[in-house]
């Protein structure tokens, strides 16, 4: 199963299509309107829909949305990580790159607030487990990082009862400091919880780093200098695909099960 994720991004489903399959077709659609909108990067917005009928909008950390949007000849399906925790549960929050000529950005990127959209879900089991692993890595390009914002509320849950010997380290991949997202609440969160660490890598950034977190290079290359643990991490891979595969690449050849490393691939797409 092929789920659209931006319209820059496709989320592949490498496992289970079968049961994901009609997973997907057991969701009702239903309109939402946008409540807000803001731009987060030079290229990606920020956006927060809440149902028509004013229903609550229940979902696990991790999951996604469909929006369906009517392209020149059909109905077109474009899929987001939901951006924000399970907690508010009345908003969708998404985040959308920009693509030149692409259906989804040219709707999201000229919507205004009262505006409507069809959607359905949510799906996906990109989402943590009950289980009690020594530490989480959370490995992420571009807008691939939104599935772990939806997700600290959670880890703030495991560290405070439990699970509180987790630790949980994630890494953002841009190829600039411009295009960080949500650095700010990250940064935040790891000073609240100590056993949460964040840090970014600029693959494309000339000028020199001046904060703690801040990498120059690729996730790959500061994964190898956590001290990985293959019988005791477990890994979750979101965003560019070269990047998966590299990584997945990397961590099995170290000695990590196929199991202990959960992937959700964004591709390209208009």
């Amino acid at each position: 199963m092929v789920l659209i994720c931006s319209d820059f991004h496709v989320i592949q489903k490498l496992q289970h299509f079968s049961e994901r399959f009609f997973y997907y077709m057991a969701h009702p659609t239903h309109r939402y309107i946008l409540k807000w909108s803001k731009m987060i990067t030079p290229k990606v917005r920020h956006l927060a829909f809440s149902r028509e009928d004013k229903a609550s909008f229940s979902f696990v950390a991790g999951q996604f949305i469909t929006l369906h949007i009517e392209g020149p000849t059909k109905i077109l399906h474009r899929s987001y990580s939901i951006a924000n925790t399970p907690q508010q549960d009345d908003t969708i929050e998404i985040a959308c790159a920009y693509v030149e000529g692409g259906v989804a950005t040219g709707l999201l990127f000229g919507m205004q607030v009262g505006d409507p959209i069809l959607a359905s879900g949510p799906y996906g089991l990109f989402v943590l487990k009950e289980e009690r692993p020594a530490r989480y890595l959370f490995i992420a390009t571009g807008t691939g990082v939104t599935p772990y914002r939806s997700m600290l509320n959670d880890i703030k849950e495991r560290f405070k009862h439990s699970h509180p010997e987790l630790e949980v380290v994630l890494i953002l991949g841009v190829r600039n400091s411009k295009e960080l997202l949500f650095a700010e609440e990250f940064v935040a969160f790891a000073k609240a919880n100590p056993r949460f660490k964040f840090y970014t890598c600029y693959s494309r950034e000339t000028s020199p780093v001046t904060q703690s977190f801040e990498h120059h290079g690729h996730v790959q290359d500061l994964l190898q200098s956590l001290n990985l643990a293959p019988l005791q991490d477990i890994v979750y891979l979101c965003g560019n695909p070269n990047m998966i595969d590299d990584t997945f690449n990397l961590l099995t050849g170290m000695g990590f099960e196929k199991k202990s490393v959960r992937r959700e691939k964004y591709l390209f797409s208009h």
